[in-house]
């Protein structure tokens, strides 16, 4: 017999979330912020989305100027990965709190994370409002990756737990 449990708590079992740092802005309005929510909704051509508050500083950047780069972090970034979600890039320059580099762009005006062995440059094509959240679906235009990126170390978040696969990780 399956046990009854909320609408909110539900969603805590899905299955883990990657955790990036998506880089909103351009010049020195830039701004990060770590976001569990993103998701591929088209393979071909490549979409990826991710779901950011309207009450977030990130949310007016990426109206004003509709592009995003996704930047996978690793877990020796997760200082920079717990920052960045808990300060406002309208009182902080995260790049310079959290000792992170702007890494220009190929194909857009928003730049990376050059300590993020992942980047993906996205141009949103689409914006839907859906509950407290808005997804920006961005069309991938480049991606580059360190020629040593390991997967198993990226950070996942699962059930309000950072994890890196097969164990939780102690993000404090």
């Amino acid at each position: 017999m399956k046990e009854e449990v909320s609408n909110n708590v539900a969603i805590k079992f899905l299955p883990h979330f990657p955790t990036v740092l998506i880089g909103t802005g351009e010049g020195d309005d830039a701004n990060i912020i770590t976001a569990a929510m993103l998701h591929v909704f088209s393979i071909d051509p490549p979409y990826l989305g991710t779901g950011i508050s309207p009450k977030r500083h990130s949310f007016k950047l990426l109206e004003d100027n509709p592009e995003f780069t996704v930047n996978v972090p690793t877990t020796d970034l997760k200082e920079a990965v717990m920052g960045c979600g808990k300060v406002s890039g309208r009182d902080h320059d995260k790049y310079k709190k959290y000792d992170l580099t702007k890494e220009e762009s190929n194909n857009i005006s928003t730049p990376g994370v050059k300590e993020c062995p992942l980047t993906i440059e996205c141009k949103v094509v689409k914006q839907v409002e859906t509950g407290d959240h808005h997804w920006f679906v961005g069309e991938v235009v480049n991606a580059r990756k360190d020629d040593d990126f390991n997967r198993e170390d990226t950070i996942l978040y699962w059930g309000g737990e950072f994890r890196i696969p097969g164990k939780v990780v102690d993000m404090k």
